[in-house]
């Protein structure tokens, strides 16, 4: 996979991280650099685990829908980023308190990252490594947290449901990109 395509994928799925992290940083008020760092370590590590755990579980089923990958892709890549888009423009306000503590930054970063599973699976589909795509993931979504963090405490929520929509978005086309590339139009 393509380096510029990896970091699309990362930006993507690192927009619901983002958008937390921007409700965290509101919640919080004034910060430090110790949460942010705390933050944006829970969601940089998930968004690297969560492909390569996808990665494996879509290799050990590969042979099975390897005729079909780029459609398995072009499927898991809609869905997510339309459910992204979904999520941001049905106007619900994430409910995200100042706490940081392990129970609920563990949760957080679960429920950030299961995009992640699923684009680890679609990585499969596509062959090659996973770690060098899953370790990019990671320190994007690092980054990105630790900004929001900082940007929430600083502008409040106008960023949040915005970062959703871009983030669905990159989702679809890229799935887009995988299809037509599969079925040899790229």
């Amino acid at each position: 996979m393509e380096i510029v395509t990896v970091i699309l994928i990362a930006i993507g799925l690192a927009m619901d991280a983002f958008a937390v992290s921007i409700c965290k940083g509101l919640a919080i008020g004034k910060v430090d650099l110790k949460p942010m760092l705390i933050i944006g370590i829970w969601f940089g590590l998930f968004q690297a685990l969560m492909p390569v755990i996808g990665f494996f579980m879509g290799q050990a089923f590969y042979d099975i829908v390897s005729e079909f990958a780029p459609w398995v892709a072009f499927i898991l890549l809609v869905l997510i980023g339309g459910n992204m888009l979904r999520e941001a423009l049905s106007g619900e306000e994430e409910d995200v308190d100042d706490n940081i503590g392990f129970r609920t930054m563990l949760f957080l970063a679960i429920a950030t990252s299961i995009d992640a599973l699923a684009v680890g699976i679609s990585m499969a589909m596509d062959g090659g490594s996973i770690f060098v795509p899953a370790l990019v993931i990671g320190v994007i979504t690092m980054a990105i947290s630790v900004a929001g963090v900082k940007i929430g405490s600083v502008f409040g929520d106008r960023f949040g449901s915005k970062a959703e929509v871009l983030g669905g978005v990159i989702l679809i086309l890229i799935g887009v990109k995988v299809l037509l590339e599969g079925l040899g139009y790229l």
